[in-house]
């Protein structure tokens, strides 16, 4: 019975999440039930190889696409306009070298962070008659779109990190997502927020699914647990700008007592707002960027490292190798396991060997050239 059930829950969290693909609603509770289902799961897959692993994923037969290689890979990469998207596409370069011997050509296109050009990216791709598959990380949700249905109707599609409005992809892979990340963050701070605690919510930038559902997430925790948040602001991702909006929220409130962060590459940035200002460090959910957890070990702050694994770039070359070869992948979503990183578990991260801006869950230490071309000694 126990495992019958659990089946049910698996069966449902997903149908959620497969169905979330085809209507853009950030803050639906179903999507936000199925991502505490999905959190409590135990992932399948080779248990030292999260990239591989899945949470309560079915087969999809892929026969119809097979060829024989080797095969011609194409890439439609929103961007490398931060840390985590180079810190993955180095991982992704690096998988690609593992499975060289299947791989003829990887063709890529870099939209630097523009839609109306990742739109021209992809068409250009599927016109070419140069792509066996197509990989696409998109930049934004509804804008991409129609471009990957038409590429679909051409050639298998493989999403990953972002979604689009559309399940036409053979595959859309990504971890938990940002329901789950919202989830755990905005719990973590309920757990450490003294009574009446003022919380400031800093965000990067509107309409990327990956990151409103993160704010939806954590901000319906709050409004349940009647926590004050004074302020949620966009830093556009920038050390400056994120500085400048704590240094200003401390002077209107005199304390901050929490920091939310839908995004954490801007975390050291903001605990130096604190220091500046003579004010005890905040409790803080940043991420798995080695600065903050460096940081955090040092000043022994109260903190969580959430975490959007880089280790998710190499999981789209596996996939696409596979549905070339016909043989069955996760899908049309697959989940893979959203791990944070506490206290208990904090030096298991740190490293000083690698630079500053580098994410610790990169699941790349068996990659070859492992650590020099990701800037490591």
């Amino acid at each position: 019975m126990r495992k019958m059930i659990m089946r049910l829950a698996v069966g449902a969290a997903l149908a959620s999440f497969a169905g979330a693909a085809l209507a853009q609603n950030f803050d639906d509770p179903k999507e936000f039930q199925a991502a505490k289902d999905l959190l409590a799961m135990q992932p399948q897959g080779p248990a030292d190889k999260p990239w591989e692993q899945n949470l309560g994923g079915k087969e999809v037969d892929t026969s119809k696409y097979k060829k024989s290689g080797p095969y011609r890979v194409c890439f439609s990469n929103a961007g490398v306009d931060n840390p985590w998207r180079v810190v993955g596409w180095t991982n992704m370069q690096a998988q690609v070298e593992v499975l060289k011997s299947d791989i003829k050509s990887f063709t890529v296109a870099d939209a630097e962070g523009k839609d109306d050009k990742q739109i021209s990216d992809i068409n250009s791709f599927v016109s070419s008659g140069n792509c066996d598959i197509l990989i696409v990380s998109p930049n934004t949700t509804a804008a991409l779109t129609p471009a990957v249905e038409a590429a679909c109707q051409k050639l298998p599609v493989v999403v990953f990190d972002r979604g689009v409005l559309t399940q036409c992809p053979v595959t859309f892979i990504n971890p938990i997502g940002g329901y789950g990340w919202g989830i755990q963050t905005a719990n973590f701070i309920v757990s450490k927020l003294p009574k009446g605690g003022k919380v400031l919510a800093l965000r990067i930038l509107p309409g990327v699914d990956v990151l409103e559902t993160r704010w939806s997430a954590a901000n319906r925790i709050f409004k349940e647990n009647g926590v004050q948040v004074v302020g949620a602001e966009f830093t556009n991702g920038d050390n400056a700008k994120t500085k400048s909006i704590v240094e200003d929220y401390i002077n209107r409130f005199g304390k901050i007592d929490a920091v939310w962060m839908d995004a954490g590459a801007t975390a050291v940035a903001a605990l130096e707002a604190f220091e500046d200002a003579g004010q005890p460090y905040p409790i803080i959910t940043g991420e798995d960027q080695e600065d903050f957890l460096m940081k955090w070990k040092a000043k022994n702050l109260t903190a969580m490292a959430p975490t959007y694994p880089t280790y998710q770039w190499r999981t789209p070359i596996i996939a696409a190798v596979k549905i070339l070869k016909g043989e069955p992948v996760i899908g049309p979503t697959w989940k893979l396991p959203q791990p944070v990183i506490m206290q208990t578990d904090l030096d298991k991260y740190v490293d000083d060997k690698m630079p500053p801006l580098h994410y610790a869950m990169c699941g790349c230490k068996d990659l070859p050239g492992y650590p020099q071309r990701w800037g490591g000694k």
